[in-house]
């Protein structure tokens, strides 16, 4: 039996990892088929978190400018993810386009947080303070969700069920 890729002179492209490696990404909480662990969303769930807190502790602020913006590798090379390695090097090689929409979102969540941080150490009044937070969390809580989204495969989730309709 010949595929079509191999009539037209190229290669199969797998769409999914062979059934070990897809394992293996399971038990270490990284999507077999994107290559993404949701676990380098806690790096920006902790800044959220952080900034939910000023509007009742104004003092949380200081420990809001202590967060530091990390990359996908950086964040698990300084973690105890049990799969640390397996995290780096599924990223690594996760399909360029998916990978390219994630760190797009990723950098956008840490250009937006970076800019608080900067905007939030020239301010001297809680109440700027607390009005800078507010605004951070409505911009970055939704960036989480679509990242997440990426991170578990919801787009390719949503077209495999709009063609199953069809």
């Amino acid at each position: 039996m010949t595929s079509t890729a191999a009539i037209a002179g190229s290669s199969p492209r797998p769409t999914y990892p062979d059934e070990a490696r897809a394992a293996l990404l399971r038990a270490a909480n990284i999507n077999p088929r994107t290559g993404l662990a949701t676990d380098y969303l806690n790096h920006f769930n902790e800044a959220i978190m952080l900034l939910e807190m000023v509007p009742d502790l104004p003092e949380c602020a200081d420990d809001f400018l202590e967060w530091q913006p990390l990359s996908y590798a950086e964040h698990f090379t300084a973690s105890n993810f049990k799969a640390r390695d397996l995290a780096i090097e599924s990223y690594e090689t996760a399909d360029a386009g998916i990978r390219a929409e994630f760190d797009q979102l990723t950098d956008s969540m840490t250009r937006i947080l970076t800019e608080v941080g900067v905007a939030m150490r020239q301010l001297q009044q809680d109440k700027s303070r607390v009005a800078l937070a507010e605004q951070a969390i409505v911009w970055v809580k939704p960036l989480v969700m679509q990242t997440a989204g990426i991170i578990n495969g919801a787009a390719e989730a949503d077209v495999d069920s709009i063609m199953a309709g069809a």
